[in-house]
Order: structure tokens, then C-alpha cells, then sequence
């Protein structure tokens, strides 16, 4: 599977270590930056890239990184395609993907120490989306948000 990977300055040590460890695991990792850590960086010029390519599918998922996981996630929420969540659990990692067919992680790099961090990306890699018909609708009403074919 190829894996995007981003983060600022804020998730830059923990990018660094489950780059190493998702490569081990036989991913195919494409980093998209920080590529060295720079604590005036800003978030979206490496997360918008990221969900870019997750929407564009150059990249299966995306795993996006900054402090708190908020702003990677508000980011990347706003390319069209990007179903981004702010994941800190483990029901949370699996069941965005199999319910709401998430495919940008978030994650606070200050937040989560880097084994929890692995667990919850490995556990966001390995499901999939159930194709229920419920979750189909709910993710038919979402994808029209983005082309403004439903309203408020």
C-alpha cells in the first residue's frame, strides 16, 4: 500500500519515527514534508499537498501530522475528495474508515507517544469501507457538500 505522510515542526519527531517503522511494516511511504524541522513552518504547506495526492489517489491514504492533529485535519478537510479525521483512539482509527470511508489520519504529534501512534495508523491501514447502504448514503450526502448540491 503507498502512504502519504506530512507534518510541520509539531509532528515532525513522531513523521520521523513511523516513517521508519510503517516502511518496515512494507508500506510504501511518500513523504511530502517537513523534510527537516523548522519550528516556523506551517502545517498546510505540507498537509494540503498530502490530501492533494490522497484525492488525486498518487497515494491509498494519508497520515498528517502537526501538534494537535486540529489544524492537519481542518486542512486537509478542505480539498475536495479528503475525508480527514482527528484520530486519538483506537474505535476511532478503524471505524472512520469502515463507516465514513476516511482516508487522511490526523494525529497530534504532542499528543500521542509513538507506539499508540503506530497502533492507530496500522489498525486506519488495515480497514476498509463496509459499502453498507447506510454509509453509502451518508457519504453521497457528503460528497455533495463538496459540489454544493445540498445545502445547510
Amino acid at each position: 500500500m503507498r502512504i502519504g505522510i506530512a507534518a510541520d515542526h509539531g509532528g515532525f519527531a513522531l513523521k520521523q519515527e513511523l516513517t521508519e517503522s510503517l516502511r518496515e511494516s512494507g508500506y510504501e511511504i511518500v513523504d511530502f514534508g517537513a523534510y527537516q524541522l523548522a519550528p516556523g513552518d506551517d502545517y498546510p504547506d505540507f498537509v494540503v499537498p498530502l490530501a492533494r495526492a490522497v484525492a488525486a489517489m498518487e497515494v491509498e491514504r494519508g497520515v498528517a501530522l502537526c501538534g494537535s492533529g486540529v489544524g492537519a485535519s481542518i486542512a486537509a478537510n478542505k480539498v475536495s475528495g479528503v475525508r480527514a479525521g482527528l484520530i486519538h483512539d483506537v474505535f476511532s482509527a478503524h471505524q472512520g474508515v469502515e463507516d465514513d470511508d476516511m482516508n487522511v489520519f490526523c494525529l497530534g504529534g504532542k499528543v500521542v507517544g509513538s507506539a499508540l501512534a503506530l497502533e492507530l495508523i496500522e489498525r486506519f491501514l488495515t480497514a476498509r469501507f463496509s459499502n453498507a447502504p447506510r454509509h453509502q448514503r451518508r457519504l453521497a450526502k457528503v460528497q455533495a457538500l463538496e459540489t454544493n448540491k445540498i445545502g445547510p
